[in-house]
């Protein structure tokens, strides 16, 4: 039996339905909400016709944001039970072929093991979780050169509202600014503490955890 909340799309236009896509894969490939702006520029369309559209999205309950908050619409329950049926309906019905990196055995870094060879698959999802928590997002900027985390890199973050002092986190700064630091707490603030010199660190009292970093791809 189908959702009820998921089979009347004819409640929504097209361009609607886009605009609840848009949202749902930007905060999944980056974790936080997109502004007014970057969806116009995502969908080219105007500032304006970006607000009508999330307004009646708001009315027909797809969309709930903090008032007077940056970067706060979320989808609502119902929202996602529609974009699940969606992708649901587009899945088709044959067997997949198996996905990610196949893994041919192991090598020795130190003394040489036998060469034993099978046949598996690596994927990220396999190797870390396979949960809707866990995501990727490329690194732009040496900020943290000092932990080995360059430019161009991947790092692959879980979601959480928690960290504890000397985790790597992605942070919203005054709702606004998403970055890639140590986060530590202070008596009235938190300090998001760069590993390079040549940058200061952050001290900020509106300061949001999206998530802590638990791993980290790199193509050589």
């Amino acid at each position: 039996m189908q959702p009820e909340t998921a089979e009347p799309t004819n409640q929504l236009t097209p361009r609607q339905l886009q605009l609840l896509k848009a949202i749902a894969a930007f905060q999944t490939s980056r974790c936080y909400s997109p502004t007014i702006a970057e969806l116009a520029s995502e969908l080219g369309i105007s500032r304006s016709t970006v607000f009508e559209h999330i307004t009646e999205l708001r009315k027909k309950g797809m969309l709930w944001a903090y008032p007077s908050r940056a970067r706060s619409l979320k989808l609502t329950s119902k929202a996602q039970e529609l974009l699940d049926y969606l992708n649901a309906q587009s899945c088709d019905f044959y067997p997949k072929p198996p996905t990610g990196i196949p893994l041919a055995g192991r090598v020795a870094a130190g003394s040489p093991i036998e060469a034993i060879e099978y046949k598996d698959y690596l994927s990220l999802r396999s190797h870390f979780a396979n949960s809707d928590d866990i995501f990727a997002l490329e690194v732009t900027g040496d900020s943290m050169a000092g932990d080995d985390i360059r430019n161009g890199d991947y790092v692959i973050c879980q979601r959480t509202c928690l960290a504890n002092d000397g985790q790597l986190v992605i942070a919203i700064v005054d709702n606004e600014d998403a970055t890639l630091k140590r986060f530590y707490k202070e008596k009235a603030r938190v300090r998001l503490q760069p590993a390079n010199d040549d940058y200061d660190p952050i001290y900020s009292d509106n300061c949001r955890i999206e998530a802590v970093v638990v791993g980290l791809v790199r193509k050589l």
